[in-house]
């Protein structure tokens, strides 16, 4: 695992992002460590929940379809879980019918992002505007 201080001595941020595609898992880690993030990966809906229960990161990226339990299930049990109530998520998922954003936001992700074209820049902008990178 890489070294959690950044370069000025300030520790660093930590993104839990929960993929079940390796091929995009890879990217969305190279794309936030490029940022300075500290990024952890879960390939299914419940190690993604073990490794926030165990590990509280600052921020989660979830995607919604993954075999077992989908993102809208990880979702909702880790916002009713006192210890990770307070970890915003982020939905980074292909789904972008109206009815699965709602879902998304119901149940307590502060943000539903569809993978498109754009998707990285959104997604990017977004941590800046919530301070996750500066």
């Amino acid at each position: 695992m890489s070294d959690p201080m950044s370069t000025n001595g300030m520790q660093r941020k930590t993104i839990l992002v929960v993929e079940d595609s390796p091929t995009q898992a890879l990217h969305m880690q190279a794309l936030l460590e490029q940022e300075g993030l500290q990024v952890l990966l879960a390939h299914d809906g419940r190690s993604g929940l073990e490794t926030a229960q165990k590990l509280h990161p600052d921020l989660i990226v979830l995607d919604v379809q993954m075999p077992g339990m989908n993102g809208f299930q990880v979702c909702h049990q880790l916002k009713n879980a006192p210890e990770t109530a307070d970890i915003p998520i982020i939905m980074f998922t292909r789904h972008d019918e109206q009815e699965a954003v709602v879902l998304g936001l119901q149940t307590g992700a502060v943000d539903y992002i569809p993978k498109d074209a754009f998707a990285d820049a959104v997604l990017l902008e977004t941590l800046r505007q919530m301070k996750i990178i500066v």
